[in-house]
């Protein structure tokens, strides 16, 4: 799933691309994707982009009808869901097409790969319904660390848990929330209420460090291919751990542990992370019982 780094690249393309543009036409091409009945879609044709923000991790396109007043346009990308900009009039992608937004200077086009459509499209009437949307997560770069560490604490949940729930910090997902605890020094499975005011500390300047570092990366990516991100992905071969399970950690050498829950997989580094524990992945740990190694030095 898009998370901080990558919405705010594509807000920054978005922005580039599309303010004070007319939205001639939007053509839906899923029943699915559309999830508000009120106001009517039509609505947005003839509208002039006047901003795009960020919530979370959505998109949202604000607009400005010609007869005055202000429309707002989410987009929830999920998963697999991906943003292309395409010269007007150019045929879309097939199967994959959501959803169509043509413009005067092109055309953008919403993806989703798979067969699940989990992606989304909001319209909403005004600021009051949008702020309904929001999740209430706390943007770590407004945040002091008094800020930081009173959301970190409002419930006893692992680092892990605490770090991806959009009602505590936004736009955190299951990526950057590892990248985090590695350059922390954290363990995933640390309990929020556990932690030293130095290990708080650290997992404040990672969060803010890494998000910034990523986010100047791939908006650097993007310059370099035209001002748009056209690789959006969970996985880069520059993370520490994150999708990087069996290979050495950067930093000390040791391979990278995961914790398999349902869709889900945590990547950490055992000899940096955990003292060199490891951890319990509910399922393999379970079937194993006894025989589960317990420190990564057993199995080097």
């Amino acid at each position: 799933m898009p998370e901080l780094p990558d919405i705010s690249v594509y807000v920054d393309s978005l922005t580039a691309k599309l303010r004070g543009q007319v939205l001639r036409r939007l053509r839906v091409l899923n029943p699915f994707l559309l999830r508000t009945a009120l106001p009517p879609i039509g609505q947005v044709e003839g509208c002039t982009v006047s901003g795009i923000e960020r919530l979370g991790k959505r998109v949202v396109l604000v607009l400005s009808p010609p007869p005055g007043g202000e429309l707002l346009l989410v987009i929830h990308l999920m998963i697999a869901g991906r943003l292309r900009w395409g010269a007007a009039g150019a045929k879309p992608p097939g199967k994959i097409t959501l959803a169509v937004f043509e413009f005067d200077a092109g055309q953008l086009v919403l993806t989703e790969a798979g067969t699940q459509r989990r992606a989304s499209l909001h319209l909403l009437p005004d600021r009051a319904a949008l702020a309904a949307m929001d999740p209430g997560g706390i943007d770590v770069f407004a945040a002091d660390m008094p800020a930081f560490n009173a959301q970190l604490v409002r419930e006893n949940h692992t680092l892990k848990r605490a770090l991806t729930n959009p009602q505590l910090f936004s736009g955190i997902g299951n990526a950057y929330s590892d990248e985090i605890l590695h350059r922390a020094r954290l363990s995933p499975v640390r309990l929020t209420r556990a932690l030293s005011a130095d290990a708080v500390q650290r997992l404040y300047d990672a969060t803010r460090a890494v998000l910034t570092e990523w986010t100047e990366r791939l908006r650097a990516e993007a310059q370099a291919h035209g001002g748009w991100p056209d690789k959006v992905t969970a996985f880069h071969p520059q993370m520490a751990v994150h999708g990087r399970y069996g290979e050495p950690c950067p930093d000390c050498g040791t391979p990278v542990q995961r914790i398999l829950h349902a869709d889900n997989e945590t990547n950490y580094c055992a000899r940096c992370q955990t003292g060199g524990k490891l951890l319990a992945d509910r399922a393999l740990s379970r079937l194993l019982k006894a025989s589960w190694p317990k420190h990564i030095d057993d199995l080097l």
